[in-house]
């Protein structure tokens, strides 16, 4: 990832394609807290996993991990998660994605029906709140 730094925040990106083009970063770090850029399911600026909205969580919790990790979170640390579906049928299946990492930890969540993303293949964009207070 590529590192920004000023006044104790942390900005790192991944390269993802829209990154630079929006001027975002994929997660920031300001002390305890920590937060990532919504994910999907694309890899390589390509969408992965084209109608599994089971597997593109999956994938775009992954990346959120990856990047959270990389400013020194674990996924107990996780306290917040929003997951963006683009059709009300995708709620049980993205549900159990979304267990299936944080069943344990137990975040505070929210899920919301959207009309649309990104890319039309996007399903799911999830976003994820960290909080390293109390290591």
């Amino acid at each position: 990832m590529t590192a920004a730094e000023a006044g104790g925040v942390t900005r790192l990106g991944s390269g993802g394609p829209w990154e630079a083009v929006y001027g975002y970063s994929r997660v920031v770090r300001a002390g305890d807290l920590a937060w990532t850029a919504g994910c999907t399911s694309t890899v390589d600026g390509q969408v992965v996993h084209v109608g599994d909205a089971a597997a593109q969580t999956a994938q775009a919790l992954r990346i959120g991990l990856d990047a959270l990790a990389e400013v020194g979170a674990e996924p107990s640390d996780v306290v917040r998660t929003r997951m963006y579906v683009t059709d009300r049928m995708y709620a049980d299946e993205v549900g159990r994605a979304h267990n299936a990492v944080f069943g344990a930890v137990r975040p505070a969540a929210t899920m919301v029906v959207v009309a649309g993303l990104r890319d039309p293949d996007h399903l799911v964009e999830v976003e994820l709140e960290a909080y390293l207070g109390q290591r």
